[in-house]
């Protein structure tokens, strides 16, 4: 009978299947962790790889001068255009200090820049002289901390934009400026000049009456001087008395001598008139400066609606209402453009009404002087309500106004401290111009 054999209890049993395949399944997922890792690392190179690729991009293409430096402040990056600045490749300064590529005090400014960056994280801002092949270089400098996640300076980014450059843009755009200016003070002198041309016909007319009646009485004293002549030329030739009552007969040298009085008087008045006339105009035409003075605002609106009138000689007579004399400061000859410009739009939308009718009410609220000019005319439609201070917008027709008038009222209130304004009326228009008033009401 063979002998059973134990096995001793020092051999060690064979895995089980079970024990076989945690072991395949734990390889399996350590590799395919491994494969995951290797995916995400590769993706992240990539990205690595395109970041860089963009900031090279970016760095050849950026106009401005561009330093990336390390913490000591040597540069790490450049972008293209230092090259061209210095006349230096840009890998060659990789590696040096940025301070190199300035001159003098801009060199220690750069030092200590970069120095405060490491305690207090505050960009700086200031000009500095960039070393270029044709000399010294004036750019506007600004220099930032670069930082890590947990905060730490790793080193500073340096971009500087030429002042040559920007000095010329802000020379450009001052030019710019004043030939707007310009432009507009010659638009404001132009729709002026406008204005008075549409007033020349009943400027002579107004002239034309007074001095022809100053004319014809001058003529008139001419025929009367004549007829006195003879008579003290008999009396200085010692003819008797009782010629010369019979020669003042004749000449009827009595009822003369009163058409005379008369005569005299009527060429006064002319006279008077015209002076009016040159008065009124010589105020409303003066061109003015910018310097601003108190005037009666009343009075100058009397005298801007009387011209219109005179002018368009549509019969409409302006009514006035509200204050007899109100004081405001600026320049009376601009005020007066936009009164002109109001009273004579009034008087155009009334064109053909039964009874037109265009007055002018004058105020005072707070410390500000209203004039409003109202109209019965035709209005203004909604649709459009919005764009009459446009420059060149007019509902006129073609030939009849330049579109100006009321863009540049708006634009002379405003510059006096006020403004212009419009109301829908039923029917007709209003529009309100406010002004700083004067000291005395």
């Amino acid at each position: 009978m063979p002998l059973e054999i134990e096995p001793s209890e020092t051999e060690e049993k064979p895995f089980s299947t079970e024990a076989w395949s945690q072991v395949l399944a734990a390889v399996d997922k350590a590799y395919a962790e491994l494969v995951s890792y290797q995916e995400r690392l590769e993706q992240q190179n990539e990205e690595l790889h395109e970041f860089s690729r963009l900031l090279g991009s970016i760095l050849s293409s950026v106009s401005d001068v561009m330093l990336v430096l390390g913490r000591s402040g040597t540069i790490e990056e450049g972008s293209a255009s230092i090259g061209q600045v210095t006349g230096k490749a840009t890998v060659d300064l990789v590696g040096t200090k940025a301070d190199t590529l300035f001159v003098g005090e801009s060199a220690d400014r750069i030092r200590r820049a970069i120095e405060t960056l490491r305690f207090s994280r505050e960009p700086a801002q200031f000009e500095a002289a960039v070393v270029t092949p044709d000399g010294p270089a004036p750019y506007d400098v600004s220099i930032s901390a670069r930082t890590n996640d947990r905060g730490r300076m790793i080193g500073a980014v340096i971009v500087g934009r030429p002042l040559g450059e920007l000095r010329r843009a802000y020379a450009e755009l001052e030019d710019s400026h004043r030939t707007l200016k310009e432009a507009q003070t010659q638009l404001v002198r132009n729709e002026k000049l406008a204005s008075l041309g549409r007033l020349l016909a009943g400027v002579a007319h107004e002239l034309n009456n007074p001095i022809s009646f100053v004319y014809a009485n001058a003529h008139t004293l001419e025929k009367y001087i004549g007829r006195f002549e003879t008579y003290f030329e008999q009396v200085e030739a010692g003819a008797p008395r009782e010629e010369l009552v019979a020669l003042r007969t004749e000449l009827k040298l009595d009822r003369e001598l009163r058409n005379l009085r008369q005569s005299i008087e009527g060429a006064r008045d002319g006279a008077e008139r015209v002076r009016d006339i040159v008065s009124d105009l010589r105020r409303l035409s003066v061109a003015g400066s910018t310097e601003r003075e108190p005037f009666d605002l009343v009075e100058a609106a009397r005298v801007a609606a009387r011209w219109v009138s005179r002018g368009s000689k549509s019969g409409v007579a302006v009514r006035f209402d509200g204050s007899n004399a109100l004081r405001v400061v600026g320049n009376a000859g601009h005020i007066q453009q936009i009164v002109m410009n109001l009273v004579q739009n009034a008087i155009d939308s009334t064109r053909g009404l039964n009874a037109p009718a265009v007055s002018i009410s004058i105020g005072r609220e707070g410390q500000f002087a209203v004039l409003t000019v109202s109209d019965n005319g035709t209005g203004i439609d909604a649709g459009v309500a919005d764009s009459v201070f446009d420059p060149f917008f007019t509902t006129k027709p073609v030939g009849q106004g330049t579109g100006l008038g009321l863009s540049i009222s708006a634009k002379i209130a405003e510059e006096h401290g006020g403004t212009l304004e419009f109301t829908d009326l039923d029917p007709g228009t209003a529009f309100r111009l406010t002004l700083p008033a004067g000291d005395v009401p």
